[in-house]
């Protein structure tokens, strides 16, 4: 199937699909809140509820009216961050599959997300991509970001569903077919940032020492490749503020919030993303997402000549 383009005066459109609330506040925040406010349609699509995640906030750790309902607690954090941001938000329906401790690991809960067909997963996720008609989606690489079964089925449900939406013959009960231009990995925690941030502080003479010791979990002959760079030096706060909202969900004196803006300014002011799929020519590296997607009358008139 052919990709539509955009045309003068239409939105540009994306969804970001995400594993548990408070994943799209983790990463790739300030790039979805950049965006949103430049007027495109953003959509955070979130796999499941975050069902069996565990209260890592030392202060409500105790809280009993949060563990006697922690999902609704949740649904609640996410509308507040999704506000913050400035995005639209759909659940997509599956139970959140934990993560398994134990040597060997316990099978995964029947029925939850990880468990699933990849498949028969991808439906909801082609609805939604047939119904809004993303020019471009973010998922998260074939190790998940980081190996949580959730999120490794994330990439799989993905992938499948970039190719499903497009397939006139897959579904047709689910909408008309829709053809997604380009698909990245978004690359959130990578050394190469952390790396650049260390040595930031080291020439401030400042001391850096939980980054470096970071540093030593990473092999750089792993380094993810970063094809498409996107500056949200203006939207470190609303990314902090959008995962603070999940209260539960984050030590608010923890490591993620103690790197103060103004050295990742200085250092590594992008979201990083990996172009991983593209159904139209592209010039690497970029600086938007969508870069090729976006037509002005101009070179509208120019085409059809």
């Amino acid at each position: 199937m052919s990709v539509q383009l955009p045309v003068p005066d239409e939105s540009l459109r994306m969804v970001a699909v995400h594993a548990h609330p408070d994943d799209e506040s983790s990463k790739g925040a300030g790039s979805m809140a950049r965006y949103a406010r430049e007027g495109v349609e953003v959509t955070v699509l979130t796999c499941t509820g975050g069902e069996r995640g565990d209260v890592l906030n030392p202060r409500l750790r105790h809280d009993t009216t949060i563990s006697a309902d922690l999902p609704a607690v949740r649904r609640i954090e996410m509308a507040r961050a999704q506000q913050i941001l400035g995005v639209d938000h759909e659940w997509l329906g599956f139970i959140d599959s934990g993560l398994p401790e134990g040597d060997p690991l316990p099978p995964l809960p029947e029925g939850s997300f990880a468990t699933l067909d990849v498949e028969e997963a991808a439906r909801p996720l082609v609805e939604a991509v047939r119904r809004l008609r993303p020019h471009v989606m973010s998922t998260y690489d074939e190790n998940g970001g980081y190996p949580h079964p959730d999120h490794v089925q994330v990439n799989r449900v993905s992938l499948a569903a970039y190719e499903l939406a497009a397939d006139a013959d897959f579904a047709p009960e689910l909408g008309e077919p829709w053809a997604i231009a380009k698909l990245y990995y978004i690359n959130g925690f990578h050394r190469q940032r952390f790396a650049a941030i260390a040595r930031h502080l080291r020439e401030q003479g400042e001391p850096g020492e939980e980054l470096e010791q970071m540093l030593q979990r990473y092999d750089e002959r792993k380094d993810r490749l970063l094809t498409t760079r996107i500056d949200v030096r203006d939207f470190l706060q609303v990314r902090d503020d959008a995962l603070r909202a999940h209260a539960t969900q984050v030590d608010p004196d923890g490591a993620f919030f103690r790197i103060p803006h103004e050295v990742e300014r200085a250092a590594w002011g992008t979201d990083d993303y990996e172009l991983h799929l593209s159904r139209i020519g592209v010039q690497l590296p970029e600086t938007d997402l969508f870069a090729g997607l976006r037509v002005d009358a101009e070179q509208l008139a120019g085409a059809r000549q």
